[in-house]
């Protein structure tokens, strides 16, 4: 419940402010996330770590972005090393070696947002394409551990990547192409409801 709520405060501030309230909102919902998946019971400990490892630097990076001054940079490492946990994470429970299938429409869709960005990346262009790189081998990853596992857990694995994927699309999207209206919805419905399905993945 406090992650609604926290979550539904932090979009109210961040169209009717205070923006004191969003330094407050921000990092409790991001933090009542954390710990739903620190007090999870998972069966398989790096798995548990490994996600709980990405919250953290989510936590982190939720931080570095909200703060006053442009910390783009500090935020994006952060959330580039998250995606680092969160691939390692789904990659350990494969079984076999992730299908071609779910990793071609994951390229296409990252080239498509790629097309739209490049214009307007520079000096940004290698950071971004580090970083869209790893999102989408943390997405296949978890694409496949749903193909092959088919379970609950599964699913929300690769619920909460796809989510992220398209949290971190409205994002870039808004950054660079310009401002839109429905921008900070759209960012940070996908972006907890990402984050809450990949801690419900344990």
């Amino acid at each position: 419940m406090i992650t609604i709520t926290s979550a539904c405060t932090h979009l109210w501030a961040e169209y009717y402010g205070p923006r004191w309230l969003i330094y407050v909102a921000k990092p409790t919902t991001t933090s009542a996330i954390l710990l739903l998946a620190w007090f999870g019971e998972g069966l398989f400990p790096f798995y548990h770590y490994a996600i709980v490892a990405g919250l953290l630097l989510s936590l982190a990076g939720d931080i570095w972005l909200m703060l006053p001054s442009d910390h783009f940079m500090a935020g994006l490492l952060s959330f580039f090393v998250a995606h680092c946990c969160y691939s390692a994470a789904f990659g350990s429970r494969l079984t076999e070696l992730p299908s071609l299938f779910g990793l071609l429409p994951m390229l296409l869709y990252t080239a498509l947002i790629y097309h739209w960005l490049a214009p307007y990346l520079d000096p940004m262009r290698l950071p971004v394409i580090l970083y869209m790189s790893m999102i989408t081998l943390m997405a296949w990853l978890a694409i496949a551990f749903y193909l092959q596992a088919g379970t609950w857990q599964s699913f929300f694995a690769c619920s909460g990547a796809i989510l992220f994927v398209l949290s971190d699309s409205a994002l870039a999207l808004n950054r660079f192409r310009g401002s839109f209206g429905s921008a900070q919805a759209l960012v940070l419905s996908t972006y907890y409801g990402a984050q809450w399905f990949i801690a419900r993945s344990i």
